[in-house]
């Protein structure tokens, strides 16, 4: 294989694990792409689709979505929170698993206890995934791709959650519910937000409990990830800047980081 970034590597077996094809296809689709994985995989499907085979995946689908509906007569194109639930249940899954919110996002779940024709028939068609069988056989390369890489599906995912958490009519999530989330999203089997000298989601977990006390908003939420993303990348903070647009909950955490670094070295010294 010629030489690719560690996360281009990743992109690679992940496309491989979706699509089957050689690694030099996968490459190719990628770089064609800029490495998004999903907008690659996407393309690769749709060029390589055929109308026989949309129509076929189409009616196994919708047939297999009939199946889990809760009240067809008043809701015909909607699986309900106890269809959700066996849904769930037939791919082997529950919902302390974070590949189900991975799922969920490929499916545009609107809620978490809500499933729509429309987002059911076209996300696994996109995952080439029409049975009940096919689609359990997908769960190892999502479970793969939600950890391997913060900028692909995992992204998205996280990016979804917020949506999928909102109460009806909220704007922000309660800080209990946003911790819950963050401890399944940012912990194994999903990614992993802990470096060598720093464990970076107790550090965020005891900063939110003790000094924050408030909301999660949108905007706070999805800069969370941008911050992960970056501390994984380089957890000496090299690329902070006390000038970046970062929300002010950022700003004081990385100040709390800073001091509880500054703690622990003293402890070692004293020890010395």
């Amino acid at each position: 294989m010629p030489s690719y970034t560690p996360t281009q590597k990743s992109a690679i077996q992940q496309f491989t694990g979706f699509t089957h094809t050689k690694e030099s296809v996968a490459a190719k689709q990628l770089k064609n792409h800029n490495w998004n994985i999903e907008q690659a995989i996407d393309a690769y499907f749709q060029s390589n689709n055929t109308s026989k085979d949309a129509s076929s995946s189409t009616s196994t689908l919708t047939k297999l979505f009939d199946t889990y509906r809760d009240n067809p007569k008043d809701e015909p194109d909607t699986i309900g929170v106890e269809g959700s639930m066996r849904y769930l249940q037939d791919l082997g899954l529950s919902l302390e698993e974070p590949v189900v919110l991975a799922i969920l996002t490929e499916l545009a779940a609107p809620t978490m206890g809500e499933l729509t024709r429309s987002g059911f028939i076209d996300g696994w068609k996109r995952l080439r995934a029409s049975t009940l069988s096919d689609q359990k056989s997908t769960l190892p390369t999502l479970r793969t791709s939600l950890s391997s890489n913060p900028q692909g599906l995992f992204r998205a995912t996280y990016k979804h959650t917020f949506k999928l958490a909102l109460a009806p009519g909220q704007r922000s999530l309660p800080l209990d519910t946003a911790l819950e989330y963050w401890r399944l999203l940012l912990s194994p089997p999903a990614i992993n937000w802990n470096t060598k000298s720093t464990p970076w989601l107790d550090y965020w977990i005891e900063y939110l409990t003790t000094k924050w006390k408030k909301g999660v908003s949108k905007d706070m939420w999805e800069q969370t990830a941008v911050f992960v993303a970056k501390s994984l990348e380089d957890e000496s903070m090299g690329w902070w800047s006390e000038d970046g647009a970062w929300p002010g909950c950022l700003d004081e955490f990385v100040g709390f980081v800073r001091d509880k670094r500054g703690a622990g070295e003293e402890g070692q010294g004293m020890e010395m």
